[in-house]
């Protein structure tokens, strides 16, 4: 009977709970890379504001957020925001934000994902006319599209994989 002691149990959680939180917290550090490079270290930009009240919501240390700030002015690894289009299960459109030091390397994973679930990544454009851009820079759909219990079942997977991908932020759909 080893292994079935509170003890035990407690540890496995905490792994478990440790380990989504340094996804989440990653996710956030890149994001906030990424916008104090485009705005120059200026707190007070738009875009890096925002993103620091992402991190916030999402309980990231502010030793973490200040680290992230602090890394853009230093040279070296370049992080890019990338969006990919895809067309998932049952014909829906997709968008997926990614945010990476290695352009092929991502577009690699995320081609990978996307073959497992029977689906390929589209040329650009292709799914981009069912969303538009909302200030708070994300996509919105402007075209819906229904779909079967089962087809939202493979794009749920489809989704929770890409989401569980380092470099993915964010994945987009115009499901009903």
């Amino acid at each position: 009977m080893s292994g079935h002691n509170k003890w035990s149990k407690i540890k496995r959680q905490k792994e478990k709970t440790d380990s989504q939180k340094s996804k989440i917290f990653g996710k956030m550090v890149r994001l906030i890379t990424v916008e104090a490079k485009k705005a120059g270290g200026n707190v007070n930009s738009p875009g890096l504001k925002s993103a620091i009240e992402r991190a916030r919501d999402a309980n990231v240390p502010n030793d973490n957020i200040e680290r992230a700030i602090k890394k853009f002015s230093t040279p070296g690894v370049e992080i890019e925001s990338v969006t990919y289009e895809a067309y998932g299960p049952g014909g829906c459109a997709m968008i997926i934000e990614a945010l990476t030091d290695n352009r092929n390397k991502a577009a690699q994973e995320i081609k990978f994902i996307l073959s497992k679930h029977g689906c390929e990544l589209a040329g650009i454009g292709a799914a981009n006319w069912a969303f538009e851009r909302t200030p708070a820079m994300e996509w919105k759909s402007k075209v819906t599209i229904p779909l079967s219990d089962e087809d939202s079942q493979k794009l749920e997977e489809l989704v929770d994989e890409l989401e569980e991908n380092d470099e993915v932020q964010s994945v987009y759909t115009n499901i009903e």
